[in-house]
């Protein structure tokens, strides 16, 4: 970690309260240096990078004109949050951002009062500050100010318009802030990204908005001002856009489009915007990954590129000498086109992630096949189901901690009418820097225990391979969760032929005695190490990998239980109700009395770092299985010599 020098003016800003002393004249300094500490600090420690740039004037203006933390300010993702920290006290801190032990990349309530409300997953801001405003409003401060920047992608969830519909009747003191650059990770898609470029492109509306606004300035009268210039941009919207406005419809009053990168236009708009009661919009049109031109053309690649190179942008790639293995991610992504390519009936559907889970390696070759339907989990759940209805064969690949919004599709719309919807759950596990908001530390406990389920995990890239040529089969009926880690498996020569599994069925990696470890995924891995180093302290436990939590192998436990009286389970999931409970559950229904250590996530919020840094700390690496080995063998003895 390297920590950053600050530029003049910004390394004397600690707090917001700093920023305010500033004359105005100094914004656009204060917005050039936060940009370039930003660049400076991602480019050696790595992070996320072009949301935050995209909203660095955004930033300054917001913290310059606002009374925070007394303001309420609320950042959707949290993404696009860098500045805000920077700003609120934690620029000294800002090399560990995403580090084991240093502060989140995401808002926190409890690292700082300036966070106003945590987040990580998209769509939540509305409805966050809709609630500290009613809550303002029952407390009889209506002076205080509630503030939620959304970005557009965020807006194709529901529960943004769900909020919306509530705020524009509320009668509350809330500012929504539409930031809108067309992208989330991936571009946007939907009618709302053609609906927010039509009101922002029209140069008719655009011409005479100006106009009106010249013309009203010159008036003495600034309420009446106010509420003429409402009324007439209600109307010139109307009269040059194709559509009527869909904010104002809700009842939000809509101010804007705005350029988002005028610092000083967007602290004026917001100082006016403080005066005007009741719910507002301001729409403000960014670019992501602003000042950096590399980040500008290419927004995908750059909205995490890891560290790199500020002058050249050459991104920091790891060299290697023998061939590694591929991303689990990119085994689904070449797949599924290979699956595709022979199944007419199959379609694959992401919400907004078709990079991060290589479903645009597919889209690519057949578009009509592959989805993206934007930043909409339940929605893609539900599409999903209704496409399998017909006899498609539905690949819906959400990670599996988005997977939690959409859990009542998956029973409700999938599971009670037993359609078999095949759901992929990349990051299934510890997923690293971004923490607890991100961790798929939940889908094997909650996905068991849902009727007509089938919850596997593969172990390796011929593993995963295998499971997704199985689900898609015409005699698979029902739907079938493949759940595995981001990151890298262990086979570089991955490209397998693919052969059927039998479902319900496990496979004994090594034969052993005494003492049994049982596995489910990936985390086999760790456990084949740990055999390994326990050779050179002549123990030899057997090892299962489980392969099924859904249905169990019984015929597998049933050996187990009658030959063991130790086992260790070991998974990158909750104890609580995950594998190890499952196994539980076997045993004390079958009268088998062993003693059970179960290794996995413990039951508490993990917070970031990397996956072996978390692996470690959770006590399930290679390393922490070989003692928990030793520790059983240990009891065995002193029980034999008592």
């Amino acid at each position: 970690m390297e920590k950053i020098a600050a530029g003049p003016l910004l390394s004397q800003i600690n707090i917001p309260e700093d920023l305010r002393k500033l004359n105005k004249s100094d914004l656009q300094q204060v917005c050039n240096e936060l940009r370039q500490f930003i660049i400076d600090c991602v480019s050696v420690n790595g992070g996320h990078f072009g949301a935050s740039l995209g909203v660095v004037e955004l930033t300054v203006a917001l913290h310059y004109i606002l009374n925070t933390p007394d303001d309420q300010l609320v950042w959707d993702v949290g993404h696009q949050a860098y500045g805000h920290k920077i700003l609120t006290g934690r620029r000294e801190v800002f090399h560990t951002n995403r580090r084991y032990g240093g502060i989140s990349g995401f808002p926190k309530r409890d690292e700082s009062e300036y966070d106003a409300f945590g987040v990580g997953h998209s769509s939540t801001s509305i409805s966050a500050a809709l609630g500290m405003a009613i809550a303002s409003k029952y407390q009889g401060n209506n002076d205080r100010q509630h503030v939620a920047v959304i970005g557009d992608g965020a807006m194709t969830a529901g529960l943004p318009f769900e909020a919306l519909n509530h705020a524009g009747v509320s009668g509350t003191n809330i500012l929504v802030v539409l930031n809108d650059n067309n992208m989330s990770i991936d571009p946007n898609v939907g009618a709302l990204k053609e609906y927010l470029t039509d009101i922002t492109t029209s140069p008719t509306y655009n011409k005479l908005r100006e106009d009106v606004w010249k013309l009203l300035g010159k008036l003495p009268y600034p309420d009446f001002q106010r509420e003429m210039a409402g009324k007439l941009g209600a109307g010139l919207k109307g009269m040059v856009s194709r559509q009527s406005n869909l904010f104002e419809a809700l009842g939000m009053r809509y101010f804007g489009p705005i350029d988002g990168h005028n610092v000083l236009k967007l602290a004026e708009t917001l100082k006016d915007l403080k005066d005007i009661p009741g719910p507002k919009l301001l729409h403000i049109k960014t670019v992501k990954g602003k000042g950096y031109d590399l980040a500008e053309k290419d927004q995908t690649l750059w909205h995490a590129p890891g560290t790199f190179d500020k002058v050249t942008g050459k991104i920091n790639k790891k060299v290697t000498i023998v061939p590694e293995p591929p991303k689990y991610q990119d085994v689904f992504g070449h797949t599924i086109l290979e699956l595709a390519e022979l199944n007419p009936q199959i379609m694959g559907i992401t919400p907004a992630m078709p990079s991060g889970c290589s479903l645009k390696i597919m889209m690519d070759k057949m578009p009509d096949r592959a989805i993206d339907v934007g930043i909409a989990e339940q929605h893609a759940v539900t599409l999903s189901a209704g496409l399998a209805t017909r006899g498609m064969k539905v690949f819906c690949n959400i990670y599996s901690s988005f997977m939690q919004r959409a859990y009542d599709m998956v029973i409700h719309d999938v599971a009670i009418q037993k359609l078999p919807v095949i759901f992929c759950l990349d990051r299934g596990g510890l997923v690293g820097d971004d923490g607890g908001t991100h961790h798929g530390a939940y889908d094997i406990a909650y996905m068991r225990v849902i009727p007509n389920m089938i919850v596997s995990a593969p172990m390796n890239e011929s593993e995963l391979r295998n499971l997704m040529y199985t689900a898609q089969l015409p005699e698979n009926t029902n739907p079938f969760v493949i759940r595995y880690p981001r990151g890298q498996g262990v086979m570089p020569e991955w490209r397998t032929p693919m052969e059927k599994v039998s479902i319900g069925k496990g496979r004994k990696i090594q034969e052993g005695e005494e003492i049994a470890i049982i596995t489910f995924g990936h985390v086999g891995n760790f456990a084949v190490n740990a055999c390994r180093e326990l050779l050179t302290d002549d123990l030899r436990p057997a090892h299962y990998d489980l392969r099924f939590v859904k249905p169990i192998d019984e015929a597998m436990l049933h050996e187990i239980g009658g030959r063991f009286n130790k086992i260790i389970t070991v998974e990158d999931g909750t104890i609580v109700g995950g594998m190890g409970s499952a196994v539980l559950e076997f045993m004390n229904a079958h009268d088998y009395h062993p003693q059970i250590k179960m290794l996995g996530i413990p039951d508490r919020v993990i917070e970031h770092g990397k996956p072996e840094e978390l692996h470690k700390e959770c006590g399930f690496d290679a390393a922490a299985i070989a003692n928990a080995v030793r520790e059983l063998m240990d009891v065995t003895v002193m029980e034999s010599m008592s």
